[in-house]
């Protein structure tokens, strides 16, 4: 075999160059796919795994012209063409290979995928070809033409493809490519699975040709009686109008567009929404060609001093981490259906927020939790030890953090933009995420900034929080995991901690590892009664944290991760669940519960 894998990684780097050179503006992702017609691509893919990029690279290692995404077909006994989808393998999306086949169980590298479908052509309309995420590169034709690339396995991107779709019979072809890469966000080195594939929903969206695009419909910042926002309209013109109306409050607003942008500003007194009551009001937006609707709540969060205002009153946070992996099943999460099971298990843990971690989790997640009340901490994957001095990898950060912001911006129950992950410190590390969290007030000033930090020092008073990344923060995380990684359970209630903010605290981690129904005595690790004494002896812990603000302990459910070997205990999962991936309940699950239902009411 010839000696080409580092040429290979550094030929499809330079691939994706032009990618960050022409990052997209925040309008230009669809806002609120569900409201418009859409047709699905859903369903069985044909795929090829090809670890060599053999139908990309040539055996010169140049990119071809006749590659496998030219879907080519023998016409004579003749042909060599050593490839077919039509007689491949097939899987599901949305989904991922890992799962799907035992044989790409540990599989990182490249898998293209095919699919088939029919389109008949509508005057005055455009078609966008919208995908909810690909982990992690992706390059997609249409047809056999290149059409696009993105790189970020977490969020969604489009093309509009009106001019390349034909009459009849299409075909889309995505090269899909999930190595793991030092310059990446994440890096090489991850605590969750690297699930390859086309993870979340394919849509064909049709819109008119002159259509409203996108739009920010919130609270002025500090405001509950005025509703602000703007609308972005496609192939409008200076002059068009657009109405916003909000029939529940009688509210009807005209604006025009100026710059592609109508702005507007409501006087209102909504019902805000908090959750006891997640109140959500159904907003339409029209203008002479499009019309559409979306159900918006109207709330504000702030901060003073340590507390965490919503709606101008103290809350305490009362949660639990989450990842997007699928209960019983496990893999990633695919439906509505496995998006609410997480969600009902966090209500009956007496939970009123979650945090999404470690990477922006499907909108359908996002929108389920806002209904059922929870607020919520989101966040993008710049997790440990990323390339904090590398211009490529802050542009993908930040194209990552702008397509979260973008796609989420309207939900009420999102209170927390995050923007790291356990990060070392150092003066290039701040640098970034200090013009991470100016980025993201840019686009929404009507939130709060937070990162999970585990950089606390010790000293003989106990914990001492004083990362100068929170200055940058208005809230601070802490991962700590005392009983688990440092000390013994039976020293976490006695640990003080203080702080050189004054700003929220959240404990964004705390917890311990226990195999379901593995049960012994409270300093025997790995047991059910180990993982509840963790939680009973941290509990004590935070009750004695005046500037505490809420918590979120790691995690709810048992997830796959490939750090985690031993065998007939972690089997290739995360342990750290208060729930097994088969949906049973441990004991600190319990725990845990009493604490939300009795106290931090």
């Amino acid at each position: 075999m010839k000696p080409i894998k580092s040429v290979l990684i550094l030929l499809f780097i330079s691939s994706f160059t032009t990618l960050f050179a022409q990052e997209r503006e925040f309008s230009d992702l669809l806002q609120n796919i569900d409201a418009r017609e859409k047709v699905s691509l859903n369903g069985l893919w044909d795929i090829i795994i090809d670890p060599l990029e053999n139908g990309y690279y040539n055996h010169r290692l140049q990119p071809m012209d006749n590659g496998y995404f030219k879907n080519a077909k023998m016409q004579s006994p003749s042909d060599l063409i050593e490839y077919n989808f039509d007689t491949s393998d097939q899987i599901m999306v949305p989904g991922d290979w890992n799962t799907q086949m035992e044989k790409l169980y540990y599989y990182e590298g490249t898998v293209w995928y095919k699919k088939d479908f029919n389109y008949t052509a509508k005057t005055n309309e455009l078609v966008y070809l919208y995908f909810e995420a690909v982990n992690y590169e992706a390059i997609v034709y249409l047809n056999g033409e290149r059409i696009g690339t993105h790189t970020g396995g977490y969020t969604p991107f489009q093309f509009e493809v009106t001019d390349k779709l034909k009459e009849g019979d299409n075909f889309v072809v995505v090269k899909v490519d999930n190595k793991r890469k030092r310059e990446n966000v994440p890096t090489v080195n991850q605590d969750w699975w690297n699930y390859g594939g086309i993870t979340r929903s394919v849509h064909l969206i049709s819109t008119p040709k002159t259509h409203i695009s996108d739009y920010s419909i919130q609270l002025a910042k500090g405001s509950t009686t005025n509703i602000q926002g703007w609308v972005t309209v496609e192939n409008g013109s200076d002059g068009d109008n657009v109405e916003i109306s909000i029939p529940e409050l009688r509210k009807n607003v005209k604006s025009v567009v100026k710059n592609g942008k109508a702005s507007f500003s409501i006087k209102a007194k909504p019902t805000l929404w908090e959750p006891k009551n997640p109140k959500l009001y159904e907003v339409t937006i029209k203008t002479g060609t499009d019309e559409i609707t979306d159900t918006i709540g109207f709330r504000t969060v702030s901060t003073q001093g340590s507390k965490i205002l919503l709606n101008g009153k103290e809350i305490f946070l009362k949660g639990i981490s989450i990842h997007e992996e699928a209960p019983f099943k496990t893999g990633r999460v695919t439906s509505k259906e496995e998006c609410r099971i997480l969600l009902q298990w966090a209500k009956e843990l007496g939970c009123n927020y979650i945090r999404l971690a470690h990477y922006p989790h499907s909108e359908t997640m996002v929108r389920e939790a806002e209904k059922m009340g929870f607020m919520i901490w989101s966040e993008i994957p710049v997790y440990w030890t990323i390339l904090f001095d590398n211009k490529d990898t802050y542009a993908n950060a930040k194209n990552q953090l702008t397509e979260m912001i973008s796609r989420d911006k309207n939900r009420a129950a999102i209170l927390m933009w995050s923007v790291a992950n356990e990060t070392p410190e150092g003066e290039a590390r701040l640098d970034f995420l200090t013009n991470l969290a100016n980025e993201a007030r840019k686009l929404d000033n009507t939130r709060l900034i937070t990162a999970a930090l585990d950089t606390q020092s010790e000293g003989e008073g106990g914990k001492m929080i004083e990362d100068p990344l929170g200055k940058a923060v208005d809230v601070i995380g802490i991962n700590h995991y005392c009983g688990w990684y440092v000390d013994k359970p039976q020293k976490c209630s006695s640990v003080k901690w203080a702080s050189a903010y004054d700003k929220p605290m959240i404990m964004s981690e705390v917890g311990g590892g226990a195999l379901y129904g593995l049960h012994g005595s409270k300093n025997e690790r790995w047991t059910e009664e180990y993982q509840a004494e963790v939680y009973r002896t941290n509990i004590e812990m935070m009750r004695n944290i005046e500037f505490l603000s809420g918590l979120s302990p790691w995690i709810l459910m048992d997830f796959r991760s490939s750090r985690r070997p031993l065998k007939r205990i972690q089997e290739d999962f995360n342990r750290k669940g208060l729930i097994s991936e088969q949906g049973m309940k441990k004991q600190a699950f319990y725990i845990l519960r009493d604490y939300y239902l009795k106290e931090n009411n």
